[in-house]
């Protein structure tokens, strides 16, 4: 990795907000392709966050700042990225389900995805199935990403899942659930795909299911 990508990479990692854009302006004046600021700077800075999250080094409030320097970035590469030929991974749809409001694991899951490839379509909190089931269609969606905090909520999960069998949907269509209401065994019953127990396992997850 040049010179360049590594100050991305590294003010990624670091959660340098202040650096995060002059490192990108540095990769775009050397002549570097967004794509690859993003796939070989970005995303390797986040894999990095995820290690040290997963190792108890990072918590929390460092992913949300991970994804706070993540946008920084983002906003000098988002009217280049349609040119420069970027290809991605595939489309997920990622939303809190009916009736609960708690967004935060969301936001993460949806930034971690958007920085590896993916093309996320992230509908907010408390979506009702009919909703989730229209963004599906609208974009071609390969994956489902859903949340839930609230174990009472856990019937919302059912209702999507009901609601894309109803619209012929289920077998186009892969579904993850997290949350702290969620579980394995929670993923079997409701006849999901797989259960992520944390956002830093979501692209893992997509990858498998998609790739």
């Amino acid at each position: 990795m040049n010179r360049e990508l590594t100050a991305v990479k590294d003010a990624v990692w670091k959660l340098d907000i202040d650096g995060i854009q002059d490192a990108v302006k540095n990769c775009l004046g050397a002549g570097i392709e967004p794509w690859k600021i993003i796939r070989e700077g970005m995303s390797e800075g986040m894999i990095e966050v995820g290690r040290l999250f997963e190792s108890g080094e990072y918590f929390l409030a460092d992913l949300i700042m991970s994804g706070e320097v993540m946008r920084e970035g983002m906003l000098l590469l988002e009217d280049k990225i349609g040119d420069s030929g970027i290809s991605e991974k595939g489309t997920v749809v990622v939303a809190t389900v009916k009736g609960d409001i708690h967004d935060i694991g969301k936001k993460i899951v949806g930034m971690m995805l958007s920085a590896s490839g993916y093309r996320v379509v992230d509908l907010g909190a408390d979506e009702p199935e009919d909703k989730i089931v229209e963004a599906v269609r609208k974009n071609g969606a390969g994956g489902i990403a859903l949340s839930s905090l609230l174990t009472t909520m856990i019937g919302s999960i059912r209702d999507v899942v009901n609601a894309l069998h109803e619209a012929g949907l289920r077998d186009k269509v892969k579904i993850a659930i997290g949350g702290a209401c969620t579980s394995e065994k929670l993923a079997a019953e409701l006849g999901v795909d797989a259960y992520g127990a944390d956002a830093v396992q979501a692209v893992r997850i997509f990858d498998k299911l998609l790739n």
